[in-house]
């Protein structure tokens, strides 16, 4: 498994177009509801990341799209930072939220993949600690309604975690004053992830 893409300064990958462009096939908003929405950016965005190669150095697929798989290493790092806010993420709740990740990418990203994806967001966590984290997420997705989705599904991962605690909600508004999204974005959010449709 190759590293995400370094969404550090200039840590862009060589050839790849400003992360958070539209995604081929992805809806438009209203046209249906923003749950539905969402599923499908992040089941587009898994796609482009499951053909993602194994290796950096072999030559990219026709019609490898870069910038989806910094959409969905984004949806799945903003996720990951809420589940980490209480300082907490033991082998359950990464197994868990493992889980939900491929459940909600229509299982088209094995979970192994996923397992290599967090060690790797770990690091960087560590590396760098929330806040840089979240800065490097809201300067990653550029486009409004991929903001307000990224808020929807880490506000999912907060309630599958047995309820939105206050380090969480903290994390959420982070990352909503990072996208320039007023407070009220946050309670929407948290609003859709409680309902009970699927990611």
């Amino acid at each position: 498994m190759s590293a995400p893409i370094d969404r550090r300064p200039g840590g862009v990958a060589p050839g790849a177009s400003r992360p958070g462009g539209v995604v081929p096939g992805a809806s438009r908003p209203g046209a249906d509801s923003p749950r539905a929405r969402v599923a499908s950016i992040l089941a587009q965005a898994a796609r482009a990341y499951s053909a993602r190669p194994p290796i950096e150095d072999i030559t990219m697929p026709t019609g490898f799209d870069p910038a989806a798989v910094a959409l969905f290493e984004t949806i799945i790092e903003a996720a990951f930072l809420v589940a980490n806010a209480d300082g907490e993420f033991d082998a359950a709740e990464r197994k868990r939220f493992q889980s939900i990740v491929v459940d909600a990418c229509q299982n088209l990203v094995h979970e192994k993949q996923i397992e290599a994806l967090l060690a790797d967001l770990g690091e960087m966590l560590a590396e760098d600690g929330t806040e840089k984290r979240v800065s490097m997420v809201a300067r990653t997705i550029a486009r409004t309604e991929h903001q307000r989705e990224v808020l929807r599904v880490a506000a999912y991962m907060a309630h599958a975690s047995g309820g939105v605690s206050a380090p969480e909600r903290a994390v959420l508004e982070q990352l909503a004053r990072g996208f320039k999204l007023d407070a009220a974005a946050v309670d929407e959010a948290l609003t859709q992830a409680a309902e009970p449709v699927e990611v």
